[in-house]
């Protein structure tokens, strides 16, 4: 199921699950504090990794960052209760909005069917929650507006609101002295939408701010870490889409066309989606 990988001195993560949406967590262990990147889907995972990575009894982090509001990231909070929990300010105001919510199956089908809620994420929660519903959602304790630094003696942690399609108020944890970048969900379409799409002046600005980062290791959150090499094939291969996507005025068959003539094979089943996300977006 889950596999814990530790992948520096201080930093180890857990594997994703893609049946029940649970995406990587990150754990930073400094000489004197420890920094959980994303608080899990659910109290289960959230413990489970804890468990597995710092391996004391009742040992906990002390403290947590949320990347972004999405369920799959923070309703491990619960789990976490003497732990100082950060996020953006924008992301509070997002968990705000899921307080007054019933998480029953006839209440997350109801939201699926007026469109705030998706089908995907729907199945996801009941299968993680099959034996029972105590979904509770805790607001963090401490917010942020652009950046934070956090020094946890050693190793310092870069806390830095980027944005993007997927969710507006993402951010990323870059660990500074290791060069790792834990992006979260920040490079992936908008998928609270009525099409799943990327906007080119979103995309091309979150990338631009990535790029100034200096790190060898980037973790996407549902996804395994990528070398620099991969990081960077990644995003040429969006910055390329934009490119067409704006040269063909949005036509689908062109930027096909020309994308393929570019890289000069067969389209990937992921590269013909991702066309489709910009088609979406233009």
């Amino acid at each position: 199921m889950h596999t814990i990988k530790k992948i520096s001195q201080t930093f180890s993560y857990i594997t994703p699950v893609s049946h029940t949406d649970r995406p990587i967590l990150g754990m930073v262990i400094g000489n004197n504090k420890t920094l959980m990147i994303d608080a899990g889907n659910s109290e289960d995972h959230a413990n489970y990794f804890i468990q597995r990575t710092l391996k004391h009894d009742n040992a906990k982090p002390d403290l947590v960052v949320l990347t972004h509001w999405h369920w799959d990231h923070i309703f491990g909070l619960p789990a976490l209760p003497d732990t100082v929990s950060i996020a953006s300010a924008r992301t509070r105001k997002e968990m705000e909005k899921l307080l007054p919510f019933s998480w029953s199956d006839e209440a997350i089908d109801e939201r699926v069917r007026e469109g705030t809620e998706i089908e995907f994420c729907a199945k996801a929660i009941k299968e993680e929650y099959k034996n029972h519903r105590d979904i509770q959602v805790v607001l963090p304790d401490v917010t942020f507006d652009r950046r934070m630094e956090i020094d946890l003696g050693g190793v310092t942690c870069v806390v830095q609101h980027v944005g993007g399609d997927h969710a507006a108020d993402s951010v990323i944890v870059y660990v500074k002295e290791e060069k790792i970048l834990f992006l979260g969900d920040c490079i992936y379409p908008k998928m609270y939408a009525e099409n799943v799409h990327y906007t080119l002046k979103e995309i091309l600005r979150l990338l631009d701010e990535l790029d100034a980062f200096e790190a060898d290791t980037y973790i996407p959150s549902h996804q395994r870490p990528w070398s620099k090499e991969e990081f960077r094939q990644e995003t040429d291969k969006l910055r390329m889409m934009a490119k067409y996507t704006d040269l063909c005025g949005g036509d689908q068959q062109r930027i096909t066309q020309e994308y393929q003539d570019y890289v000069n094979r067969e389209l990937t089943e992921d590269e013909v989606e991702t066309i489709t996300d910009f088609v979406n977006g233009y």
